[in-house]
């Protein structure tokens, strides 16, 4: 068999302890201790500052610094750490008189000049550390002495405030590497942990993509530079080039559950080991990723999701009002769909201050009873629980404001159908092949009804009420007209990318031709086959409406409330952001930067700069803590459980405002 793998992992076998104490590192040492992460083997260090000497943990018997320090330095039992947990970690991570030094030695390799590959290491600490300069200078001294001098030895800030202290140091006592800088040398990326089966499918263009598409199968695995937000449900997705983890192809990965991938070298995989339409079997886990041939075509059972069902509420089709968007709660998404209703909840969660924000932080997280000690530390209040929720109110309703707009109702769509024999002919076709299972019929009877939805002409009372609203400033503002199904932004259902939204709307005429393109992307081949494979009725499927003024950004992004590549992560957000809208991120033209910040003990980093020559400035790095801080607190309110994720659209306007345009349940 041939494959794909990372680095070798440990070589010790798991509960033998052969942590060693003061002794200089070597890389056959190194390697003996060592673990895996992120595809690189790691090894745990505790410096004494006090006895002048380092421990190097066996990774598998020491899963945990503090752990270490507690009970085999200091002699403590499991039972006194957990009991004062958190005491504990400001002592060895925040303390500036702090006995010991905690970080982690990582093992990577890049090329020399002459193109060869050598290896080099790289210390950090923990995200949370607060190290300033000096104590990172001293670290990494105590570290380079003890470190064969053949391996290079860089330091990598473990956040913006490590990266602040060390901007006015020499980077020739102290060399040193960013986090981005390593991200981007990454050979193979996780994107979605999952394993698949299936035949792979190598494209080299667009173009070759286009041309073959129609003929993917379910058991497929589809590998190219840059997948396609309207690829079909498959086996697996693995991407050549960079994407970020928030990208529509990812989501829908995400949501769909199955492997998704970076691997650079894909093209020259395919070619050197003839995988092109080879059976392989597909692994992506937090640490590794891995694609092995198979000599044998495997026999596959029918996906799970062939099965899956989908349940929508049913649609409110009586005549409703065109309203704003504030006077929404969230029980009108039956009317006017899940998007709208969510934005006006969130103009409710604003506007009252009554909804509870800090449930996230209410949960067990053993040893620990609750997060709100972390939570009052983040926001500088009382870890009293009701102080705290009036505290988290306040924090919120000063960070970001809702979208104002109208909401156009489901009746206005289900008016517009009856109104027309034509547009009625056209439903039952569909249906009747959707019925039938005459998938073959499926896309061009969804392109004439498209067709037609764009081209009937609106009853004159459904016309009024759409431009109503705006018939004083529709002439003179652009507008922005989004979807706002009851089949997106579910639960087990994203939609992401699947329905239209118009951003550059001017005048009455270019109006209602926006509503009527939303609502016939409701009926696109590819929307349409993948509410059927989710067991979702045509029936059942209506579109509202969201009309806004356009509101030019300075910034714009997306973040999920969790960390998307390491599922057990409950501490961290994500967020990608571009310069101007939102949708340069969302539709992957622009590769976004992406950082990481803590919710529960503070700090952020950089994990990568997309398509920028640089970072953001310091003072926008901690506006976007605020945002991340404030997405975790509506997870509170807005998920069904308060450990479900959220995405979230944002923008910042060009006054530094932080605008929400969408909030929806992330799919993990």
């Amino acid at each position: 068999m041939t494959g794909i793998h990372t680095l070798p992992g440990p070589a010790t076998a798991p509960g033998t302890d052969a942590t060693v104490v003061g002794e200089n590192l070597s890389l056959p040492l190194f390697r003996s201790l060592s673990g895996v992460l992120a595809g690189h083997p790691y090894l745990k260090v505790v410096v004494d500052r006090t006895e002048h000497t380092w421990h190097l943990l066996d990774t598998a018997a020491h899963p945990f610094h503090v752990n270490y320090v507690a009970t085999r330095i200091l002699g403590m039992d499991l039972n006194e750490l957990d009991a004062g947990l958190d005491a504990f970690n400001a002592s060895v991570y925040t303390d500036p008189g702090r006995r010991f030094l905690l970080g982690v030695l990582s093992l990577h390799a890049g090329q020399d000049t002459e193109g060869r590959n050598r290896p080099f290491l790289v210390l950090e600490t923990t995200e949370a550390d607060t190290m300033d300069g000096p104590m990172l200078q001293e670290f990494y001294d105590f570290v380079r002495e003890r470190v064969d001098g053949r391996l290079p030895l860089l330091l990598k800030p473990a956040n913006h405030g490590q990266e602040a202290a060390l901007a006015p140091m020499s980077d020739v006592t102290l060399p040193r590497i960013l986090s981005h800088q390593l991200f981007v040398s990454r050979p193979r990326t996780p994107l979605n942990t999952a394993e698949a089966t299936g035949r792979l499918r190598w494209f080299a263009s667009l173009e070759e993509y286009r041309a073959h598409a129609a003929d993917l199968r379910w058991s497929d695995i589809v590998a190219m530079d840059c997948l396609p937000d309207d690829c079909p449900r498959v086996a697996g997705f693995i991407n050549a080039a960079p994407i970020t983890p928030l990208s529509h192809t990812n989501v829908l990965a995400s949501g769909w559950g199955i492997p998704n991938a970076i691997v650079r070298d894909m093209a020259h995989l395919v070619e050197s080991q003839e995988l092109d339409g080879a059976w392989v079997r597909y692994r992506v886990q937090d640490d590794e990723v891995s694609l092995v041939r198979l000599h044998e075509v495997p026999q596959l059972d029918e996906p799970a999701w062939h099965q899956q069902r989908i349940r929508l509420e049913p649609p409110l089709l009586e005549d409703t009002p065109v309203l704003e968007l504030h006077r929404l709660r969230r029980e009108d998404r039956d009317r006017y769909g899940t998007k709208a209703a969510n934005l006006g909840e969130l103009h409710h969660v604003l506007d009252s201050r009554t909804a509870d924000l800090t449930a996230f932080y209410g949960r067990a997280r053993p040893p620990r009873k609750d997060l709100y000690g972390h939570l009052a530390s983040r926001l500088t209040a009382s870890a009293d629980p009701e102080t705290l929720r009036q505290a988290a109110s306040r924090f919120v309703a000063a960070t970001i404001t809702a979208p104002d707009g109208v909401a156009l109702p489901f009746a206005l769509q289900h008016r517009f159908l009856t109104s027309s024999p034509a547009l009625q002919q056209g439903i039952g076709k569909l249906k009747m092949a959707l019925e039938l299972g005459a998938t073959e019929v499926l896309d061009p009877l969804c392109l004439s009804l498209q067709q037609l939805v764009r081209a009937t002409p609106l009853p004159e009372d459904v016309a009024a009420r759409i431009t109503g609203p705006f018939a004083d400033r529709v002439c003179r503002k652009r507008l922005v007209v989004r979807s706002s199904s009851n089949a997106e932004d579910l639960p087990g259902f994203s939609a992401a990318g699947v329905y239209d939204s118009i951003t550059t709307v001017h005048g009455t005429d270019e109006l209602l031709d926006a509503v009527r393109q939303v609502w016939a992307s409701l009926v696109s081949p590819r929307s349409v086959r993948l509410r059927h494979q989710a067991g979702i009725s045509l029936d059942d499927t209506y579109m509202g409406v969201i009309v806004q003024e356009y509101t030019p950004a300075g910034l714009g992004g997306v973040l999920v409330t969790c960390n998307p590549t390491r599922r057990e992560d409950f501490r961290n957000v994500y967020i990608n952001c571009t310069p101007g809208s939102p949708e340069s991120v969302v539709d992957g033209t622009a590769l976004p930067l992406q950082y990481l910040y803590n919710t529960v003990e503070g700090g952020g980093r950089t994990v990568d700069l997309g398509s920028s020559v640089e970072d953001l400035p310091s003072p926008a790095r901690a506006r976007l803590a605020d945002l991340a801080l404030t997405g975790r607190l509506l997870q509170s309110h807005f998920a069904t459980d308060p450990d479900d994720p959220l995405d979230i659209e944002w923008l910042m306007t060009e006054e530094g405002a932080f605008k929400l345009v969408q909030l929806r349940p992330y799919a993990l």
